[in-house]
């Protein structure tokens, strides 16, 4: 008991302190994760075990950490060092992709086709990054795109914040419509046997009914906010022309091979075996050697605070798995459903969608999935209906604040690092409202679909 105050206070107090925002958050979740393994593993629960478990720096050394087959080789207990090597792989890929010009011809590109006209260039990137994360994980996707809206925003003299926080709901929407998209999607898939075609026409139909209502939400909240703040009208001339956004021709080629391979690897990878670890240092390792001289560069250009908020994190919410927290919760659902598929459907989504706000989406999906398989099975209900709710509460319950899911934590710290920080306040004030309306939306689509 008093080892779960411990941690559920430390969580508080590290949630509190990032809200405030006068830390580096790195350091508070750091700090945070340090004091669970300290208090909470040692002083309270005198537990070595709970540490090497948290800290999970052995799964790394197992053949299922870069190969499985049948089930799932990706640890979601206490760091998700497979989630941790993949960003990192995908940061290096997207530094070698930026180098090269990609990302600078893409948002030229898009802009040029609908005429250099900012509400038309926000609609088609809300859009754009739904569609690329149901085969890319939304972390890359977020990752460049981002980054051009910001350049744009330099280029077009705009307020970049509303059209990245719109991009970050949307990858999170598109996300959930696969089973590649989104890593509790992943979880979900490999820990219960269902495929991307499996997510794509269940899951997939709940998010492009979504994106509609998503882009009109967006397109209202965000209208007068995306106005150019000057007045000046440029000439079509004064337009920078796309190709001569790409530094290296033959760079640019590699570039988007390797991307397409990255693609393939993703959408392929239950077939294949290759967990998203072995795919990210793959795709690294090709990005590293078609670099060449360049390499050193690119491994200076990954955003090493944001893999030290997540290894951080981490540790902070493996102590609330390590004492039951997080377990308490999910058996709360089971008692309060009773046989009712419709009052369970309803709790899964909005407990998960909830919890997954405040807590990292990962570790609860996979804490979720015993107790849904159990539901199912004692009930004689359909497995399927119950996984299709965890993974959109999940994945949409994620999006409502900051730190909820990891394409959030990548996008806003892309503002920031281009001077443009996003508050809390910010956020929650349009994302929350979002997240509430998708999450509804879910619910009555599967009472109507499945019931």
């Amino acid at each position: 008991m008093v080892a779960q105050v411990m941690a559920m206070g430390i969580f508080i107090v590290m949630f509190i302190l990032i809200m405030v925002d006068k830390f580096e958050r790195q350091w508070i979740t750091l700090m945070s994760g340090g004091a669970t393994l300290v208090f909470v593993f040692g002083l309270c629960m005198h537990s070595t075990e709970a540490i090497i478990e948290t800290l999970n720096l052995h799964t790394i050394f197992t053949r299922e950490f870069w190969y499985h087959v049948g089930t799932s080789g990706e640890s979601s207990s206490g760091i998700n060092w497979a989630t941790i090597i993949f960003i990192a792989g995908m940061m290096i890929m997207v530094e070698g992709m930026a180098a090269v010009g990609f990302f600078r011809w893409l948002c030229i590109t898009l802009a040029k086709l609908v005429h250099f006209r900012i509400i038309p260039i926000f609609i088609a990137f809300m859009v754009i990054s739904a569609g690329l994360s149901m085969f890319i994980d939304s972390i890359t996707v977020i990752l460049f795109l981002a980054s051009v809206t910001v350049e744009l925003a330099h280029t077009l003299h705009f307020d970049p914040i509303p059209m990245i926080l719109s991009e970050i709901f949307c990858a999170n929407l598109g996300g959930s419509a696969t089973m590649c998209g989104d890593p509790p999607n992943i979880i979900i898939g490999t820990s219960l046997g269902y495929s991307f075609s499996d997510f794509a026409s269940n899951t997939g139909v709940i998010a492009g009914i979504s994106l509609v209502f998503s882009v009109v939400f967006f397109y209202f909240c965000f209208r007068r906010e995306l106005k150019p703040k000057s007045h000046r009208v440029l000439k079509p001339s004064a337009y920078p022309n796309p190709s001569k956004m790409i530094v290296s021709m033959r760079g640019f080629i590699i570039c988007t091979f390797i991307f397409f391979i990255a693609v393939v690897l993703l959408v392929t990878h239950a077939q294949t075996g290759l967990t998203v670890a072995s795919i990210g240092v793959f795709i690294a390792l090709l990005t590293l050697l078609a670099a060449g001289k360049g390499a050193g560069h690119l491994l200076k250009g990954i955003d090493y605070k944001t893999l030290l908020f997540f290894i951080g994190l981490f540790i902070v919410v493996g102590g609330l798995e390590q004492t039951g927290i997080l377990e308490v919760i999910a058996g709360f659902i089971g008692k309060i459903s009773g046989g009712n598929l419709i009052v369970m459907i309803a709790i899964i989504i909005w407990i998960s969608g909830i919890a997954s706000a405040f807590v990292d989406n990962i570790p609860f999906a996979a804490t979720m999935i015993p107790v849904i398989k159990s539901l199912a099975a004692a009930q004689g209900v359909d497995l399927s209906v119950l996984a299709w709710s965890l993974a959109m509460g999940t994945d949409i319950g994620g999006s409502a604040t900051p730190i909820g899911a990891s394409a959030n934590v990548v996008g806003t710290s892309v503002a920031a690092k281009e001077g443009h920080p996003v508050t809390w306040g910010r956020y929650c004030k349009f994302m929350a409202p979002a997240s509430i309306i998708v999450l509804l939306i879910s619910m009555v689509s599967i009472w109507v679909r499945y019931l």
